[in-house]
C-alpha cells in the first residue's frame, strides 16, 4: 500500500517540510511517484521512516543517521552505545544542576555570599555563565526588571527549578532539531520556538516583551556568555547563535512589525 506525503504527515506527526527535507537530503526518498509526480511512500519507506524518528528521537543528527541506516548492525549497535552514554552523562548532569540550583537557593534564602572558590564548587562549569545572567543579560530589563528576576530566582524552590531546567532542556532540543534539520530562522517552527524563549523567560524571571526579547537576543552573537545560558558550548553548531538570533527577530516583528520594539523606547 501507498501513503502521500501528507498522510505520512498525519500519522507520524512529523511536518511536510521535515519530510521535503529528508528526502532532498537523500536520507528518505520516497519510493513511488503518482502519474502526476507526486510523492508516495511504500512500506519499506515507512519503516525506514521509523528508524530515523527513532534516532532524531535519541539525538541524533541527520548526517549520523544516514551513516547509521546505511551501516552494518554492529556499526548501529556502537553508536546505540556511545549515545547511551552521552545521555547518562547529561541526565546526571542535569540532575546535578537541579540539585546546585538548590543550594544556591538555599544559600540567597539565608543571605550568605559566596567566595569565587565556593561559586566554582558549587556551578562548576556554569559559573561563568550565571555570573552573565546576573551582571549582564539583565540589564536589558532595567533596575526595577533586575529587582524582579533576582527575587523571583530567589524564591524558586528546589521543584521550581527542576521544572525550570526541565522546560529549558525540552526547548533546548526542539531548538537544536530545527536548526538541525534546516528549518529557516523566519519560518513558524523558528518563529514558535522564539516565543516558547520569551515566555519562558517571563514566566520564570522577569517581563520580557518583543522588543526586549529583540535586544537580549542581539547578545546571542556578540557575547559567546549570553549563548551559552541558551544552549552551553558543547552542544552548540557554527551558525546556531546567529540563527537563534534571527529567529527571535522575525518573532518580534511577526507581533510588533518590524523595527517594533514591543514597549515603549
Amino acid at each position: 500500500m501507498s501513503y502521500s506525503v501528507g498522510q505520512v504527515s498525519a500519522f507520524a506527526k512529523v511536518t511536510v517540510r521535515t519530510l521535503h527535507h529528508y528526502d532532498r537530503a537523500g536520507l528518505l526518498s520516497p519510493s513511488e511517484r503518482t502519474p502526476a509526480g507526486y510523492r508516495l511512500y511504500g512500506d519499506a519507506d515507512l519503516a525506514r521512516l521509523q528508524q530515523i524518528l527513532f534516532y532524531r528521537e535519541l539525538g541524533f543528527p541527520l548526517d549520523e543517521i544516514a551513516a547509521i541506516l546505511s551501516g552494518s548492525q554492529a556499526d548501529a549497535l556502537e553508536h546505540l552505545q556511545a549515545r547511551q552514554r552521552q545521555l547518562a552523562e547529561e541526565i546526571a548532569r542535569l540532575r546535578r544542576l537541579a540539585e546546585v540550583a538548590g543550594r544556591a537557593v538555599e544559600v540567597q534564602r539565608t543571605g550568605a555570599r559566596l567566595t569565587p572558590e565556593e561559586r566554582f564548587e558549587v556551578f562548576g562549569e556554569i559559573t561563568f555563565d550565571l555570573s552573565y545572567a546576573t551582571e549582564a543579560e539583565l540589564r536589558w530589563a532595567g533596575p526595577a526588571g533586575r529587582s524582579e528576576a533576582v527575587a523571583r530566582a530567589a524564591a524558586h524552590t528546589k521543584e521550581d527549578w527542576r521544572r525550570l531546567m526541565g522546560e529549558a532542556a525540552a526547548w533546548r532540543a526542539e531548538l537544536l532539531a530545527a536548526f538541525d534539520e534546516g528549518e529557516p530562522s523566519g519560518g513558524e517552527r523558528a518563529m514558535d520556538l522564539a516565543e516558547e524563549h520569551r515566555l519562558h523567560t517571563a514566566r520564570w524571571f522577569t517581563s520580557c516583551p518583543p522588543g526586549r526579547h529583540r535586544r537580549v537576543a542581539d547578545d546571542f552573537v556578540a557575547e559567546p556568555r549570553a549563548f551559552a545560558l541558551v544552549v552551553p558550548p558543547s552542544q552548540q553548531r557554527p551558525g546556531l547563535a546567529a540563527w537563534t538570533r534571527a529567529a527571535v527577530h522575525a518573532n518580534a516583528d511577526r507581533r510588533t512589525g518590524p523595527a517594533g520594539t514591543g514597549e515603549p523606547r
